[in-house]
């Protein structure tokens, strides 16, 4: 499917995002930052970029990271290896991308079951119309929600 001009965000989607919007407001979150990275067409790269991207959430001693990809299709590389470094580094992690017609991401692992399809147009195709497939606030909501309930549930697997 790749990045098609529905999935594209706009400038003034970037300046108003909803899920910066809405995890900054919350009360229960501490927000320590927000983490970019381009997702190249060399696979050694893509897991490179994603490892060192979960390491460094490490390092910033994170609870817990909301990873948004904007693509699909081969961004989906990069994007089920993060998930999957940062939870084995302990970190809860919650996702979102468009999955397409199938439902899923193009690339699967132990951490892409829980994944919010941001994919807003009819039969979850590719509708070419400009960002009829951003995130909204109700996919951020869900996101925050379900980072919530993994943060809880790690807490009370450590005891805390």
């Amino acid at each position: 499917m790749g990045v098609g001009p529905s999935a594209k965000e706009t400038s003034l989607h970037h300046i108003h995002d909803p899920l910066l919007d809405l995890i900054s407001a919350d009360a229960d979150i501490d927000l320590l930052g927000i983490i970019l990275f381009g997702s190249s067409d060399k696979f050694s790269e893509k897991i490179l970029a994603s490892t060192r991207t979960a390491i460094w959430a490490q390092g910033m001693r994170a609870d817990g990271a909301v990873v948004f990809c904007e693509g699909s299709g081969n961004n989906h590389v990069d994007f089920a290896n993060l998930l999957a470094q940062l939870e084995n580094r302990n970190i809860a992690a919650a996702g979102l991308t468009v999955m397409g017609k199938n439902g899923q991401p193009v690339v699967n692992n132990d951490y892409t079951s829980d994944i919010i399809d941001i994919c807003k147009s009819s039969g979850s195709i590719e509708p070419c119309v400009l960002g009829q497939n951003n995130l909204i606030e109700t996919d951020c909501r869900k996101a925050l929600a379900m980072l919530k309930l993994k943060m809880r549930k790690a807490d009370k697997e450590r005891g805390f």
